[in-house]
């Protein structure tokens, strides 16, 4: 250490106050060399002081040991010892790591961690190396292979992580949160909501987190639920560092001034044990860093950056003498860390150089470190050398194994004519993210494709396996390369991840964030999730579906009101259409249409989404309407009440249909008018393909009022004729659908026509009020959709891809004709409010919904839709009055998203294309009743008769309810289901050996039992039905279902068979009256029958007898351990199973006294879970072994 630069003063201090810091000649220093070296003027030679012959580094004064170069000018960002080698890990701001090995800092490892973003935190596990940059966690072997990375959201910036436990990460930023990550499973397990945002800094200890703030705070949370037990305000300014040590907290940083922010020279300490401040510690330095080195005392490293180094103890007073000084390359010190054998300091420096300090010649940086593993040397210089100057060498020399086989040098030179193959086109991803320096181009790994991996095609089947080739769905943008244009990430097609646990662990909630249900998309045909999502959010089809009953075993309108039930009380948790979309698939008219997918042709995209869902519109709308329109009243659900509607017509026809008068005229002369209606209405433009302006009204009249010339049979002439076609309006429907038929390239050029010169007129009309961007049009969500939250000025993003107006005008004429044109709000300020002319025949129509197809190569393609949802659903949702805003959605199956108005109505053709519209009339809901009367009633409970021909009353197994047994709210149900799988379920084998489900088993649900849970009868079942089903079932899984081939069959089964709707509406009686269902695995079976049950009504004995981070324990063990029962012997019956679980629920009530003793019961869940792991989770099989716990069978349970 160079001594020259320090006070001379400092020559005077006594040497036995701190014998440790007694200035001492580096080690590397020949003594020799300062033989004739004068201190002073007077002459006083070296060789007169007393100097060992040997000079050592000193115990506890630490010296200079190395310094290394990490990266030529690129500043280090971090530094950390392995906690597990003897290495020193550096980190740069250009996203490089580099890893040195011993005190010697010899180069072990160095690589690229990432492309763009600052490594800011480092941290050692066994197995590898954590990296954490701005939003993105990447786990790599020492040897630099990536074990796994993790994307953050784009939106974070994170700054510090810590390990909790061996699998448990804590990761915190800039933002208002904390991410729990589970290591094993890479996923997000926790978000942590912090109150003061901006965590750069974690610790931890046995009794807290802590959390260092940018504000200048540090606060203590509790370690088990991360709630906030205390809060230091520090400084003023901000923090810079801190360190925590037995009762100790100390922390530098700054504080505010009035020309900014200052350095702050007092050190703030803080009492654990008392949670107050004690005296702050003034130092001699500007403090950046500062770790607690506890050797022999408490001391205190504090290190400024420009290099400056000070010990001193935390309770004490900092002494000048203890200052010691890092020559750093660069101006800066960036970064500073200290081994976990307090022998070694590391410090970085702006210039890419790193500074080993140590107190010992040999320091280790671990008290125990394992051995590094090498890469094996060179084989190579092992070997002789070879004189290949020498025509005798033999070349035996060199080791070859010895084979037998046809050596690869002896292939023929006929076989070996080059052949150059065609490369494959760049994915698209790569070429929209890619930067390019100069001539090269760089871009983040899509992850399409293996790694190091690119397919290659033959030329002979380049054309059958093309990529342009395998899009289908739709001819727009095949000109060009429509795969380049990219589909933004909301609207791309959503996929659920499937583990060993099925959907449990799947976060829906990262995809939707609003109390609105979404639509699961792994059943077959569930194309339509969006147009059943824009049936839904119309009130008055919600309302009259959900007021329909009828005897149908497959009806539409029936299904369709229980899924919108299942909406209406979901919060936001996912729902499917199985039931639904297995009534759907059971109508011949669906099947004769197309409407029904293959599920080859569904995987793969080959049909044609846009047109199918057209198609659909027409079928479901048509198929409401005509079993709405039924008049016969239902007989096997009395009390259900008729049709909503009197008249012949129904509720859908008044909501949809438009009357037309239809006049076909001869030439010559003769004219026919005859009388039709239809539900909806189809584009047609026009064909002159000119740049000249179209107003949407001007083709939506053209479409409604056709005209077309056509050949027709003429009674008068009685052959066929030319004749000219008409359709004019007699009536305008309250709700107008409109299929846009953008099937080809000519209506797409039309769309982007149309849009095109709409931008430009609007561009004249504002003229330079537009803004240049977006970004406050999307400032709160609030706001977004609200007359309040709307600007005077758009943008010019939103005026971009625009043709569809959001309101038209419609008008009827005098002489039967229509007048249609766009509405805006400028127009109402004008022409005044709507209401006023419907009384002379002007209605304003409301753009309510958009489906769109979106076309991406990659998944075939997909359908979403953007629905504008009106107060009441929020009203409901929120539960709250006085909620009156409107906003729209997209709807992208299970994804949900508020969304800008302007986003709804903007096409961008390349890969977003307009296929359904819908406008409805203001003050709709005015018009119609929109009371909602539950049309299941007690009576579906009694007595009903089966389906099954060779039933006897022998063979039943239940006793249905009487009138007086009726169950009230919080009447307890034993209820259990048994399934049979429809369709195996679909996976694939990774190359590291784990299975990876693609698609889920299909099952359909075969028995339903439910069991009286009080009363006399306790223990009897009142419902024990066999669904009858008409599709294929590949396994009646007997093992665990306890059913049968032939159990199903009506035509030889001898159980009680019924439908599903019948039991189905069995099930929703209880639900809605307010039973407590009692059962094992409910979760599941709710989920397969397809019921959505309120979570207060579910007492599932699962997760009754289940301590968190433990497995789950089977029926059969419970009842054997708790009850000395012993069932599921050979296969399943869901009466024992359900009768089990009711008495496993009375003894949870004992033994937790009815919940009011949870610590008592932990103990005996303890007792349980060690004993499952010594019997390995089996019950035992001899009849003499008996449970360890005896438990009174229910006396009341009768045998039938």
């Amino acid at each position: 250490m160079n001594f020259e630069s320090l006070d001379p003063g400092l020559a005077e201090y006594t040497p036995s106050m701190h014998s440790a810091l007694d200035p001492v000649l580096d080690a590397h220093l020949n003594p020799s060399l300062l033989q004739n070296v004068e201190l002073d003027p007077e002459g006083v030679a070296l060789e007169a002081l007393p100097v060992q012959e040997s000079v050592h580094i000193m115990e506890g004064v630490y010296s200079e040991l190395h310094s290394v170069v990490a990266e030529v000018g690129v500043p280090v960002s971090v530094s950390h010892f392995d906690l597990h080698e003897e290495m020193l890990w550096v980190g740069s701001h250009g996203g490089h790591a580099t890893s040195f090995f011993g005190p010697a800092l010899e180069r072990y490892s160095s690589f690229q961690v990432n492309g763009s973003d600052d490594i800011r935190q480092i941290q050692s596990l066994e197995n590898g190396i954590l990296f954490l940059t701005k939003n993105n966690l990447k786990y790599m072997a020492r040897g630099g292979l990536i074990i796994f990375d993790y994307l953050l959201d784009e939106s974070e910036d994170m700054h510090s992580l810590l390990l909790t436990e061996s699998s448990t990460l804590l990761v915190g930023g800039l933002q208002n949160h904390i991410l729990e990550i589970d290591l094993n499973t890479v996923q997000e397990t926790q978000k942590y909501a912090v109150e003061t945002p901006g965590v750069t800094i974690m610790r931890q200890t046995n009794r807290f987190f802590f959390c260092g703030h940018t504000s200048g705070k540090v606060s203590l949370r509790d370690l088990r639920t991360f709630k906030v037990e205390h809060v230091f305000d520090a400084f003023s300014g901000s923090l810079s560092d801190f360190d925590v040590h037995g009762n100790l907290l100390a922390a530098c940083g700054f504080s505010s001034r009035l020309t900014g922010l200052a350095c702050d020279r007092f050190l703030k300490v803080y009492d654990l044990r008392m949670m107050r401040a004690i005296t702050p510690l003034q130092v001699h330095v500007d403090p950046a860093f500062l770790r607690f080195i506890p050797t022999y005392t408490s001391r205190l490293a504090i290190i400024s950056q420009s290099g400056q180094c000070q010990f001193c103890e935390p309770t004490g007073l900092a002494n000048p003498a203890d200052i010691f000084h890092v020559n750093p390359v660069g101006p800066l010190l960036m970064t500073f860390d200290v081994s976990a054998s307090k022998q070694a300091l590391a410090f970085g420096d702006s210039e890419g150089c790193v500074h080993l300090w140590t107190d010992s010649p040999e320091p280790s940086f671990n008290p125990y470190s394992r051995e590094t593993e090498f890469a094996l040397p060179c084989l190579v210089d092992s070997l002789p050398p070879l004189d290949w100057s020498q025509d005798l060498l033999p070349l035996s020399l060199i080791p070859v194994p010895l084979t037998t086989d046809t050596l690869l040098s002896d292939w023929p030179a006929a076989n070996s004519a080059p052949a150059p193959r065609r490369a494959p086109p760049v994915d698209a991803e790569i070429l929209r993210t890619m930067k390019k320096v100069g001539f090269i181009g760089y871009a983040p790994n899509p992850r399409t494709r293996l790694r190091n991996q690119i397919p290659y095609r033959l030329k002979e089947s380049d054309s059958e396996f093309d990529s342009f080739s395998q899009v289908t769905e739709s001819p727009i943008g095949r000109e060009e390369e429509p795969h380049l244009h990219m589909v933004s990430k909301k609207y791309r097609k959503v996929t659920i991840k499937y583990s060993k646990l099925g959907l449990e662990d799947f976060d829906f909630k990262h995809y939707n964030k609003t109390l609105f249900a979404g639509l699961e998309p792994h059943i077959p045909n569930a194309y339509c999730n969006c147009m059943i999502q824009v049936l839904y959010f119309l009130e008055p089809v919600r309302c009259v579906i959900q007021n329909h009953l009828c005897q149908k075993e497959f009806c539409l309108a029936c299904e369709l009101g229980f899924l919108f039930h299942m909406l209406d009380l979901s919060r936001g948790d996912p729902c499917q259409g199985s039931n639904f979309l297995r009534a759907f698939r059971t109508i011949p008219e669906a099947s004769a249409l197309g409407l029904i997918l293959a599920d080859s042709d569904e995987a793969s995209g080959k049909g044609n989404l846009a047109r199918l869902i057209q198609r659909w519109n027409r079928f479901i709308l048509t198929q409401l309407h005509q079993d709405l329109q039924e008049l016969e009243v239902p007989q096997a659900y009395r009390g259900a009440g008729g049709s909503f509607c009197s008249s012949g017509d129904s509720v859908i026809g008044q909501l949809f249909s438009c009357e037309m008068e239809n006049c076909s005229l001869c030439r010559c002369g003769s004219e026919t008018v005859r009388a039709s209606s239809t539900l909806l209405f189809t584009l047609s433009y026009p064909e002159d393909k000119t740049g000249k302006n179209c107003d949407f009204a001007q083709v939506l009249k053209r479409s409604i009022c056709l005209e077309q010339n056509t050949q027709a049979w003429c009674d008068n002439c009685e052959k066929y004729q030319p004749t000219i076609q008409t359709r004019n309006i007699r009536h305008l429907p309250d709700i107008l659908v409109i299929n846009c038929e953008v099937n080809s390239l000519k209506e797409a050029d039309f769309w982007r026509m149309q849009a095109e010169v709409a931008f430009k007129m609007a561009i004249k009309k504002h003229g330079g009020e537009i803004s240049k961007n977006k970004e406050f049009a999307l400032a709160d969500w609030n706001e977004l959709g609200s007359p309040e939250g709307m600007r005077m000025c758009p943008s010019i993003e939103e005026l971009k891809n625009v043709w569809l107006p959001f309101s038209i005008r419609m008008k009827m004429t005098k002489n039967k004709g229509l007048d249609v044109c766009n509405w805006t709000d400028g127009d109402e300020m004008q022409w005044g409010p709507a209401r006023a002319e419907e009384e002379h025949g002007v209605y304003v129509y409301d753009l309510m919904a958009t489906v769109v197809h979106i076309l991406d190569s990659r998944t075939g393609g997909s359908l979403v839709a953007h629905i504008k949802v009106g107060e009441t659903y929020h009203q409901r949702k929120e539960v709250s009055e006085g909620v009156t805003h409107q906003q729209w959605y997209l709807f992208n199956d299970f994804l949900i998203e508020p969304i800008d108005k302007h986003e709804a109505v903007q096409f961008d053709m390349n890969w977003k294309v307009p296929a359904i519209l819908y406008y409805i009339k203001r003050n709709l809901n005015s018009k119609y009743n929109l009371n909602i009367k539950n049309p299941i009633e007690a009576n579906v409970l009694l007595a009903e008769a089966s389906l099954a021909r060779k039933q006897r009353k022998t063979h039943t197994t239940f006793i249905p309810l009487m009138l007086n047994e009726m169950p009230q709210v919080g009447d307890l149900v034993g209820l259990d289901a048994e399934f049979v799988t429809l369709n195996e379920e679909e996976a694939e084998l990774r190359s590291d050996g784990t299975k990876s489900t693609i698609k889920p088993s299909q099952m359909s649900v075969a028995r339903i039992t439910c069991v009286r849970g009080q009363g006399p009868n306790e223990g009897i079942p009142f419902i024990d039905d066999y669904i009858s089903t008409q599709e294929q079932v590949v396994d009646y899984l007997t093992q665990y279902s306890g059913i049968k081939p032939g159990d199903l069959d009506a035509k030889i089964s001898s159980k009680h068979l019924t439908t599903l709707k019948s039991t189905y509406l069995k099930l929703r009686f209880l639900i809605d009256i307010g039973v407590k269902f009692v059962g094992h695995g409910l979760q599941k079976d709710f989920r397969v029958i397809n019921l959505m049950v309120p979570k207060d009504q579910v007492l599932d004995t699962v997760y009754l007898f289940h301590m968190p981070r433990k497995r789950m324990i089977s029926l059969r063990f419970l009842a054997w351990y708790f009850l000395d029962l012993k069932i599921q012997g050979e296969t399943h019956d869901s009466i024992e199973d359900a009768r089990t679980a009711l008495q496993l629920y009375r003894k949870y009530l004992e033994l937790s006294k009815n919940g009011t003793e949870p610590e008592s019961f932990h103990k005996v869940l303890k007792g349980l879970y060690e004993k499952g792991r010594k019997m390995d989770w089996k019950v035992p099989e001899p009849e003499g072994q008996t449970s360890p716990k005896n438990a009174a069978v229910f006396s009341s349970v009768l045998a039938l």
